[in-house]
């Protein structure tokens, strides 16, 4: 459905820092950064991108938005957390654990990002 996201950062090595971490948990390479100073975390299933913004005003999380990076199983989620709480990441919402949604159960863990991004790490328990 999505060929790519991207979010805005204030300081792209200290969010390269945090994403190659918790990606990292996620099996994920380290991201690359291009000319222009964006970096890319190119997968099969699509790219994520981070970028100071383009109108040169201070990067800001998008209240009511997250984005979700799927794991393999639960302890993927895990370590996809604690990576990024050691990695500049804020808790937020409950602890990582089994959620009810519409689509079944999910095990789930929540942070912010340095720049305030709310993101997800899914595991969709059979």
């Amino acid at each position: 459905m999505f060929s790519h996201v991207m979010v805005g950062a204030n300081d792209i090595e200290k969010a390269k820092a945090f994403y190659d971490a918790a990606l990292g948990a996620l099996e994920h390479k380290p991201g690359v950064i291009d000319e222009k100073g964006r970096c890319f975390y190119i997968t099969n299933s699509g790219v994520f991108i981070i970028t100071k913004p383009i109108n040169g005003e201070p990067a800001c999380h998008a209240n009511g938005g997250t984005i979700g990076f799927s794991a393999n199983n639960t302890g993927e989620v895990d370590a996809w957390h604690s990576a990024g709480l050691e990695n500049g990441g804020i808790r937020c919402e409950d602890p990582p654990g089994i959620r009810e949604a519409p689509v079944g159960k999910l095990y789930i863990a929540y942070l912010r990002d340095p720049d305030g991004n709310k993101v997800c790490a899914v595991y969709k328990v059979k």
